[in-house]
């Protein structure tokens, strides 16, 4: 067994002490590794990179921090093909949360969440993805010309 030492903020350690006792723990390091090991399991769970997939990457940030909300939007824009829709939250003077819905494979939608997640000021994130496949449709709605789209459908048990 190897010993680590790590740093954490007052809120974060408050977080832990009250998942500690929420759920029984006897000790930060038992909690920790739980903790970690669930994180390991999620991470290999989404290992399929080529797999298409839609995901929603929340994220909150500081929106003073130096540059941030640009490099954030740079970003983006560079990653347009990915971007479906971003709802934008103001929390507080200083916070905003942000909600992005992405599209793409699998491994590259990880990628570019992590890259922003990894941002300086951005102090919380998380991505969900959820497995999909895509096909090319040419058909009509209502009463219009048929045209071709793209149609996203869920994959089951993923």
């Amino acid at each position: 067994m190897h010993r680590v030492t790590i740093t954490l903020d007052d809120e974060l350690m408050a977080s832990l002490d009250r998942l500690m006792a929420a759920r029984g723990y006897q000790n930060r390091s038992e909690a920790i590794r739980d903790l970690a090991r669930s994180g390991l399991q999620q991470a290999a769970a989404e290992s399929g990179a080529a797999q298409d997939c839609i995901g929603a990457l929340v994220y909150v940030y500081d929106h003073p921090a130096r540059e941030l909300a640009k490099r954030l939007t740079r970003a983006f824009h560079d990653h347009h093909d990915m971007s479906i829709a971003t709802l934008h939250v103001h929390l507080d003077h200083e916070s905003c949360m942000e909600i992005t819905v992405l599209k793409g494979g699998a491994g590259k939608v990880r990628h570019f969440a992590e890259h922003v997640i990894a941002e300086r000021g951005v102090r919380h994130g998380r991505l969900v993805l959820v497995p999909v496949h895509r096909e090319d449709a040419k058909h009509a709605h209502g009463e219009g010309k048929p045209k071709l789209h793209e149609h996203v459908h869920v994959r089951s048990g993923g």
